[in-house]
């Protein structure tokens, strides 16, 4: 969900995005010393986001982990690129401190496709998430149609399974960490309106 690039006629540091962001009305992710704003999302890309974090916290609950939706930068590539996924799930106790504004070994990334972002987010995100070592598995939740899409990593490899579920009564598992959600559960409330239908509003993520 990325608008233009923040006007700047020269790279940014690290340093220099994080006082920025600190001081900014709009999130901007950082890609290569440049900033990029961030726009807003339909209201069904809102709700599918909270169903999915809801699932995640009950599912995770009691077991030292903490998820997080839109409004936390993970580091994707150490000093190149930070963006700001839709929701993460985060274990390591450094990125849970309280004071702590970026996450760097996430879990679980999770990104809600629009017309929009869903080339970026099946491209460019995922070819520089699937090198973070930490983590497990990417959910790619389409808000057009009931589909979501699991990566999951082998363990101790590099490699990634892909599983697509398209049914009410599917059940995503995470047996990494120990985790189910319900196709039911993400897609609950949500009136889905095909992509076609969407045309008008194809700018506004």
């Amino acid at each position: 969900m990325e608008s233009n690039a923040y006007p700047s006629s020269r790279k940014l540091t690290v340093e220099d995005y994080l006082k920025f962001e600190e001081t900014s009305d709009v999130r901007h992710e950082f890609r290569d010393g440049q900033v990029y704003a961030m726009a807003g999302g339909t209201v069904n890309h809102n709700l599918l986001v909270d169903n999915v974090k809801d699932g995640l916290k009950t599912g995770i609950k009691g077991r030292g982990c903490r998820v997080f939706s839109e409004n936390m930068k993970v580091e994707a590539v150490r000093g190149i690129y930070m963006p700001y996924p839709d929701v993460v799930v985060a274990c390591h106790p450094f990125d849970l401190r309280g004071d702590n504004l970026i996450i760097r070994q996430p879990r679980v990334l999770v990104e809600v496709l629009s017309k929009s972002t869903a080339y970026v987010d099946r491209g460019f995100k995922w070819q520089r998430y699937r090198r973070m070592p930490s983590l497990w598995y990417y959910l790619l939740v389409d808000q057009y149609t009931m589909a979501v899409e699991l990566f999951s990593r082998i363990e101790e490899t590099d490699e990634w399974i892909n599983t697509v579920y398209e049914l009410p009564t599917d059940v995503i598992v995470m047996p990494r960490l120990d985790l189910e959600l319900t196709m039911e559960a993400i897609y609950d409330g949500i009136t889905l309106i095909p992509d076609e239908e969407e045309s008008g509003l194809e700018g506004l993520e």
